[in-house]
């Protein structure tokens, strides 16, 4: 019987978090695999424990409460970390807490690993459930990875992962930056499952304007050398092409170029190695939800 381990990052969110678990304990109730949660407490001032009233389906649950707030990218790496120095396991599903990552999706990822050859599952958005407005910044972020790095990129955190691709992962420094940037670096052989986007249980989501420029322009970091060779490619073709009907409204397109390539070298400084090494010196306390039913003999 394989082993999945469920990754959660949660920031204040508790209620989320809550309804959470009790839907992923419902979902696995038909399926003949050993699910455990790990939730990585990312600093969170709300209290995040909660008497989680059905959990017979699921073998185990953790949160690992963190010292200082780091953020998502890294929440996520330090889970990874985390589990594959601490666990036995055979895949990891890293998963939102607040329900946009749907957990009735979790048995078709462990579905399709079942019948996988230990190679890792992409969950790529079908269909989303934001405003239109967000919808169409979501295609042009899209678009303009496909156009500076060559790889579309059509998903999130929400994946499986084999124990092989989680230690490539751990050896990359990217991944301390981006997630989905990173496992689109070192893994070329990626099953992909369909996957629609959720609406959050409680509140409005944390992915706004702002930080899907930042999720954009992280991602595109990861491949910063292809970047910046089509970047350069772009900046001849361009002056070639106005030089006789030069204006600040022409330059224009050069500007954002240049301020996104600057963006990029920002995001970079981001990637750390030896910080990521280091993550789990950030964990404060482990509270064990609930203990594992397995066997030691």
């Amino acid at each position: 019987m394989k082993k999945y381990i469920i990754l959660i990052p949660i920031y204040n969110d508790r209620e989320s978090l809550t309804k959470l678990i009790e839907n992923i304990n419902f979902e696995i109730k038909d399926l003949n695999s050993n699910i455990s949660v790990i939730v990585i407490n990312d600093a969170s001032f709300q209290q995040i424990i909660d008497e989680y009233q059905n959990t017979e389906n699921i073998n185990s649950i953790e949160i690992v409460n963190m010292k200082e707030n780091r953020g998502h990218a890294r929440c996520i790496a330090s889970g990874l970390k985390y589990i594959f120095e601490k666990k036995e396991f055979d895949y990891v599903i890293p998963m939102d807490g607040d329900g946009e990552d749907r957990p009735e999706e979790i048995k078709n990822f462990i579905q399709c690993a079942e019948q996988s050859k230990d190679q890792s599952i992409i969950g790529e958005r079908t269909k989303r459930s934001e405003n239109i407005f967000f919808k169409l910044c979501y295609l042009a972020h899209k678009i303009l990875t496909l156009v500076f790095t060559g790889h579309s990129i059509k998903f999130g955190n929400f994946t499986c992962l084999s124990k092989l691709t989680v230690e490539k992962m751990l050896n990359e420094k990217a991944t301390w930056n981006s997630f989905s940037g990173s496992l689109k670096k070192i893994e070329t052989n990626l099953l992909s499952i369909s996957s629609i986007r959720g609406s959050r249980y409680y509140g409005p989501s944390k992915m706004n304007f702002f930080n899907l420029l930042k999720h954009s322009l992280s991602i595109i970091s990861v491949f910063r050398k292809t970047v910046l060779i089509r970047s350069a490619l772009f900046i001849v073709f361009y002056i070639l092409l106005i030089k006789s009907n030069a204006s600040i409204i022409t330059s224009l397109p050069l500007v954002l170029l240049l301020a996104m390539i600057y963006s990029i070298s920002i995001l970079v400084l981001r990637e750390n190695l030896e910080e990521f090494d280091k993550s789990l010196d950030n964990v404060h306390t482990i509270d064990v939800v609930k203990q594992s039913n397995e066997k030691l003999f």
